[in-house]
């Protein structure tokens, strides 16, 4: 919907009174409807604007809902279990400096130390800690839900 606004400025005042042959010339001269005061006037239009407006306007409303079908498929996957034994071996050792943590085999070695006050302060090794790892895999088939759709279906 567009709505048009005509404004219209007057038209500007007259020129001053012309000079001619026969003398000075007045606006009754030029408009021949002033001498009549029942006739009709006409103003000539010097400008027209027009404004053009938009507005938003709704006109309707759209629901949309989606729906997700399940299917149970069986899947088969791998299972890796971890599981790690610790053993203490006492070592009772004097030592210079603290031993790093350390792997020999599959095992991982952990020096644990302590401080023994004697006349003088010296280092040693306490124990060990061994850590075997051991790593076991096993398959198995589980029944899991999935959406439809999914997976090239």
């Amino acid at each position: 919907m567009s709505r048009t606004t005509t404004m219209c400025k007057p038209a500007s005042p007259p020129a001053p009174a012309e000079m001619s042959s026969d003398g000075p010339r007045s606006i009754t001269d030029e408009v021949p409807h002033l001498h009549d005061p029942g006739a009709e006037s006409v103003i000539p239009l010097l400008e027209e604007e027009v404004r053009l407006e938009k507005r938003q306007v709704t006109t309707g409303k759209v629901r949309v809902r989606t729906v997700v079908d399940v299917v149970e498929e069986t899947v088969g996957t791998a299972l890796r279990e971890e599981t790690v034994e610790i053993t203490r071996i006492p070592v009772d050792r004097e030592i210079d400096q603290v031993p790093h943590i350390r792997t020999e085999n599959d095992v991982t070695i952990v020096p644990v130390v302590g401080e023994v006050i004697v006349v003088e302060k010296r280092l040693v090794l306490k124990e060990e800690l061994h850590i075997y790892r051991r790593t076991r895999t096993e398959r198995r088939r589980m029944r899991t839900p999935k959406p439809a759709g999914v997976g090239g279906e």
